[in-house]
């Protein structure tokens, strides 16, 4: 008795099997690819000062909260006013060219126009303080800011990157009094998590991945 499909047409049917298989493959790794926050590095071509926060910072200890002074109690860090920089800079590098854009701010009254650096959409609801308040460093988001001679963005920023953290809260939190170190995050033990769970109330994941939260 003769088969019901000849060889061709059975090595059709393979083929397309097997090319459905690649497609189907394909468009996963695509799609995880396309939902994944890649990385990437950007820093603004210029400043109006070469600003180093790897000097400020690590050469001279500076903590984050000298100049950015309202991380802790509101929605923006806030960049340093002109008379900050001059409590240090009235006596220090007077005559230094790169510094005239903060003596002719301090003369004139106008503020220095920095570049953003880390800047989100207008559509976007975003507020330092409650997370610094839930423990989350500023490394997390910032990167080894003490290690840049110049200010560049680690973080992606997108959505995606931002729906990690939410979606896993309680593995990107540290104790308070570790915010603002730039040492790299230890891996915590699970009773640490759990402490810190109950201390920053994230157990409601949920909360923390709806709309509203971020978008208003």
């Amino acid at each position: 008795m003769a088969p019901p499909f000849s060889r061709p047409a059975v090595l059709f049917v393979k083929l397309m099997l097997l090319g459905l298989l690649v497609a189907v493959a394909a468009w996963i790794v695509l799609a995880r690819w396309t939902m994944t926050p890649r990385h990437v590095a950007y820093a603004p071509v210029a400043q109006p000062i070469a600003f180093s926060h790897k000097h400020h910072v690590s050469d001279d200890g500076i903590d984050c909260r000298y100049c950015h002074t309202a991380v802790e109690n509101s929605a923006t860090a806030g960049m340093p006013s002109t008379s900050v920089c001059l409590s240090c800079h009235s006596q220090l590098f007077l005559d230094s060219p790169a510094l005239a854009p903060l003596h002719d701010s301090a003369r004139t009254g106008k503020p220095i126009h920095w570049v953003r650096v880390h800047d989100l959409p207008d559509f976007v609801y975003f507020e330092h303080d409650i997370h610094v308040a839930k423990g989350v460093a500023c490394i997390e988001c910032h990167g080894r800011v003490d290690q840049m001679p110049i200010t560049w963005r680690t973080a992606s920023l997108e959505m995606q990157w931002c729906l990690r953290c939410h979606r896993d809260a309680p593995h990107h939190v540290r104790p308070l009094n570790q915010v603002l170190s730039m040492a790299p995050e230890k891996p915590l033990r699970p009773e640490e998590i759990r402490q810190l769970n109950r201390l920053y109330q994230l157990r409601d994941a949920q909360a923390l991945t709806n709309c509203s939260t971020c978008h208003r």
